[in-house]
């Protein structure tokens, strides 16, 4: 249970980042403890996922969870492939992309735009107050790609600059992309400069409702005063009016086509 325990506290605190490894630590959590108690705790420790929610209705409904498990691993490498090589297909050489906070399916994307040979600046921000952005920067530069990293603040200056806006999705909705908070606005200023906008992530990531996670303001400031109140919303929905389009292991989607097709890869993936 000491490994079990591990697993969920780092999901919690946000030391395992990206919708993807936050359902493959999941995935590796249940088959510590199989139960129906060890699938509510896994799924307490991140309600904003709905590829963690999907994974582990899976494993739970699976005869044999170690057989469910390679199953789905299997088809999220195949589906992290095809994602990558659709997403990279909309690089073009000397373009400036501008990401936000981090998504493995975009760093993904990135590096194998890279590796077909693409010369491209990603810009990106700081995302306080756990600066996630720091990482996107850290990981892209060893993999020798050219940062340009700016403080949240300087939001537009940034995007301005660029010709593509590629984000991450931890889940879509009928109405628009759950993702981390800023990305709404990120989307607004994009349209305002006619820079396209894609949402990146699997099919998976469908569901029909879902909880917007609030997470403890002490993140942001670990203040006493008794008259400050600090909010901290992690996750915003980006309303689809302000998404070019939807890239996943489908291809590169309007998002009307993309939700259509999702909702029924979702209905045969658990048929």
């Amino acid at each position: 249970m000491e490994e079990f325990e591990r697993i969920i506290r780092e999901i919690k605190e946000v030391k395992i980042q990206g919708a993807n490894d936050i359902a493959l630590a999941g995935v590796s959590a249940f088959l510590l403890n199989p139960t129906e108690d060890s699938a509510k705790k896994i799924l307490e420790a991140r309600p904003t996922e709905p590829l963690l929610q999907n994974a582990i209705k899976l494993l739970k409904q699976s005869n044999d969870p170690g057989h469910g498990a390679i199953n789905f691993i299997r088809y999220m490498k195949e589906s992290e492939r095809k994602t990558a090589k659709f997403g990279a297909s909309l690089i073009g050489q000397d373009m400036n992309i501008f990401t936000h906070c981090h998504s493995t399916t975009v760093m993904e994307i990135l590096k194998e735009a890279k590796r077909q040979g693409k010369n491209f600046v990603v810009y990106n921000l700081e995302v306080a107050p756990l600066y996630q952005g720091r990482t996107t920067a850290k990981e892209l530069a060893k993999e020798g790609i050219k940062v340009m990293h700016f403080p949240d603040l300087a939001a537009e200056q940034a995007l301005e600059k660029c010709d593509l806006f590629l984000f991450g999705a931890d889940a879509f909705l009928d109405k628009g992309v759950v993702n981390k908070n800023g990305t709404s606005v990120l989307s607004e200023i994009a349209k305002a400069h006619k820079i396209p906008s894609y949402a990146c992530g699997f099919s998976l990531k469908y569901i029909s409702k879902i909880k917007i996670e609030l997470r403890k303001g002490k993140e942001v400031w670990d203040e006493r005063e008794k008259n400050i109140v600090v909010i901290n919303p992690a996750f915003e929905i980006v309303d689809k009016k302000y998404v070019t389009g939807c890239v996943s292991e489908m291809g590169i989607l309007k998002y009307s086509e993309f939700i259509k097709k999702a909702k029924q890869n979702l209905r045969e993936f658990f048929r």
